[in-house]
């Protein structure tokens, strides 16, 4: 699991809590944390004393790495936070010192990356940046008893939940009971939800994240698989209210009038055209201005520069990630990992229309088993396990397969020649033992994340890089390393020869450099138009660094992107991928590779001919060219003269339907970097049936539909 993933997905709880109990009897209560195969990844433990204190043990483990955290905290009369510590470490290793307190109407907090003072004119509750489950449990009771469902929060913003379904549960005792489905929202960019009790005073129930992680007391771990289809149902309601929201479809012939096509072949900008889409794909391409005959919709890109639909090359992609993707330009991401049922029907329902979504290329992910094995996939034992997965995704058509840390690398060279006798591409992290070079023996095409690639010149057959070391290792010593020197130039030069695609995630490691207090470099372009509690966020160092290490894994990290640079003008094939915030940060990771030395438009044809070219979708994606998928992107400003005017994206084009950024970040609560887009005109059925010749977008028999810098939902 990635680590921003983790950010977002889990904690909605962990990294966005909130209060906590009130007096009561003292108590203990023992949750335990299970992966999608109902083994135990961690617990909660809660005891509540009779003094009011709360006290919880949290620890989740996952992939050799998760958060290990002890909270304190009292709650006033208002069920409002008076008093909250908590110490431990993050998902990466970071340390967690975190403390809040409410006197009278006065609040102050101080964690590692920031400290406030507020005086309260009203209520608000204090969120910190490290907590458990236990916080939601007291959230939940805390909005219960609001008079209007709502609680404000500290620094800022407001928390209210939306009760969705009921479901009756029984024990393994036969206790029944009757449970509710929370949606919080408020923080983060997506709800989150949360099976409660009922009641004058409901309290958390369950965590149900389908396909990664339940959360419950172990007695009722028998209604998992109910609640969450329950909850899975509840949730595409929502998702597919939002899609006809958002989506605009394009109904009939539809026509962008004066663009600059990006040329993603040559990496250059042509002159202005005219370009003609039906049900979906590109019918044809001529000079701006040529004669539209009856055209249905009527785009005016006013000279904008239009780009073929991006490529994120490294995604984890659920059911709400899909609006960040869109709104910054990417239309197709390939999915680097996920649990198989899920990723299929999500899969089924962005072909069905019913979610705000790109479109995906999915990689098959195969895993050994391990204490430190990743979930999701398949775990296999054997060459005869790992013969059947990766059959099950190349007959789901699946073109590439991932292996992960804990494969078994006795079986990996004849794994890989099954998978390419298969037709699939190979890629993935090393298997512990092994280094990068000895995967290229075995046959692999591409290698993901930078560390990896690093990883190759440090490592021995009895270095655990499973754990935290795949990260501290390139961190403590690429800063001494030669990039001249002849083990790295005959790695090098190995790369070159096979054409070994490298997708480096620049954004995703830059963790590796960043301090408490700072806001990490792939943030910092964005963080200001993020909701505040997000914003706040990119400010919390992800891993340890000592301080008198700091400068070093700086130097450490400076040098991955110059090797970067230096793979590309080799003639190494690299593609832009993120594993961290979807479509944001591959516009940073764009810029990643012009620090390395890329110009903007070579960049930007990374992320669009080369991830057509390396998911094999070339037929169809990568280029306006007549006969492939309408996958356009509409840009203010030139982002082959300046990669940061990507973020200007004021429409895409996809699937046949037209999405507006600035109608997304409205719904996501995120400020704009487009206010006004292009609107589409669309000519009269009257009119197109009798099969007029269209001329200016001045017709009485026209209708402005605007975006939504004049029309909200």
């Amino acid at each position: 699991m990635p680590k921003r993933l983790f950010t977002l997905r889990l904690p909605l709880a962990l990294a966005a809590a909130l209060l906590a109990h009130g007096a009561h009897a003292a108590s203990t209560t023992s949750y335990v944390i299970l992966n999608e195969s109902n083994k135990q990844m961690g617990e909660q433990v809660v005891e509540r004393g009779d003094d009011g204190r709360t006290t919880v043990r949290f620890t989740y483990k996952n992939n050799g790495r998760g958060p290990e955290l002890t909270e304190q905290f009292r709650v006033g009369p208002d069920l409002l936070l008076t008093d909250y510590q908590v110490k431990g470490n993050s998902t990466f290793g970071a340390v967690v010192d975190e403390r809040f307190t409410r006197q009278g109407n006065v609040a102050e907090w101080t964690t590692t990356s920031d400290r406030g003072r507020a005086t309260l004119a009203a209520p608000a509750n204090y969120v910190p940046l490290n907590s458990s489950f236990e916080t939601v449990s007291a959230a939940i009771t805390a909005l219960a008893a609001s008079k209007d469902g709502k609680i404000a929060l500290l620094p800022t913003g407001t928390l209210s939940q939306t009760r969705l379904d009921t479901a009756q549960v029984t024990s393994a005792q036969g206790e029944k009971q009757t449970v509710q489905l929370l949606a919080l929202t408020g923080i983060g960019l997506s709800p989150a939800f949360y099976w409660a009790t009922t009641g004058d005073k409901p309290r958390l129930f369950a965590v149900i994240i389908p396909g990664f992680l339940s959360m419950l007391e172990p007695q009722w771990q028998d209604a998992i698989a109910d609640l969450a289809q329950r909850q899975k149902a509840a949730e595409a309601q929502m998702l597919t209210d939002v899609a006809s929201r958002l989506q605009h479809p394009l109904g009939g012939l539809t026509v962008v009038r004066n663009a600059r096509i990006f040329d993603s072949d040559r990496a250059t900008v042509g002159q202005p055209s005219d370009i003609y889409l039906l049900r979906g794909r590109i019918t044809a391409v001529l000079p701006a201005g040529s004669p539209t005959r009856a055209a249905n919709n009527i785009i005016d890109a006013g000279g904008r520069i239009v780009l073929p639909g991006l490529f994120d090359m490294h995604g984890h992609v659920d059911r709400w990630s899909g609006a960040l993707n869109l709104s910054t330009g990417v239309t197709s991401v390939r999915d680097m990992g996920n649990d198989n049922a899920q990723l299929q029907a999500m899969l089924d329902e962005t072909a069905a229309g019913k979610l705000l979504a790109p479109q995906v290329v999915p990689a098959g992910f195969v895993e050994g088993e391990s204490p430190y094995s990743a979930s999701g996939g398949f775990l296999v034992r054997d060459l005869e396990g790992a013969k059947n997965a990766v059959d099950w995704y190349a007959q789901r058509g699946y073109p590439q397969l991932k292996i992960y840390n804990s494969f078994p690398k006795d079986i990996l060279k004849d794994t890989v020649a099954y998978a390419h006798s298969r037709g699939m591409r190979v890629s993935g992290h090393v298997p512990a033992g092994l280094r990068a070079q000895q995967a290229l023996d075995a046959g692999y095409d591409e290698i993901q994340h930078i560390n990896q690639v690093m990883l190759n010149f440090f490592v021995k057959p009895d270095t655990e890089t499973r754990n935290l070391n795949r990260f501290v290792l390139p961190a403590e010593k690429v800063a001494d390393l030669d990039l001249n020197a002849k083990p790295v130039q005959d790695f090098l030069a190995q790369l070159v020869k096979k054409q070994i695609a490298i997708d480096p995630t620049l954004s995703a490691f830059a963790f590796i450099q960043q301090r408490d207090g700072d806001v990490n470099e792939p943030y910092a372009d964005f963080a200001d138009h993020m909701p505040p509690d997000v914003k706040r966020s990119f400010s919390v160092g992800t891993m340890k660094i000592p301080a008198d290490k700091a400068q070093r894994y700086a130097k450490s990290y400076a040098k991955m992107v110059e090797f970067v640079g230096i793979m590309y003008r080799a003639g190494v094939p690299i593609v832009a991928g993120t594993d961290d915030v979807p479509g944001f940060t591959l516009h940073s990771e764009l810029a990643l590779l012009v620090k390395a030395g890329l110009s903007p438009a070579q960049a930007l044809q990374v992320a669009t001919r080369n991830g057509a070219r390396y998911t094999r979708t070339s037929n169809d994606r990568g280029s306006i060219t007549p006969g492939k998928l309408a996958d356009l992107v509409l840009v203010d400003g030139d982002p082959t003269n300046d990669i940061r005017d990507l973020r200007k994206v004021s429409a895409v084009i996809t699937r046949g339907v037209i999405v507006y950024p600035n109608q997304i970040d409205a719904a996501l609560g995120i400020r704009s970097f487009v206010t006004t887009p292009p609107p589409v005109v669309q000519q009269s059925a009257l009119a197109a049936s009798a099969g007029q010749t269209m001329g200016g977008g001045n017709d009485g028999a026209l209708q402005r539909i605007e975006g939504s810098a004049r029309k909200h939902d």
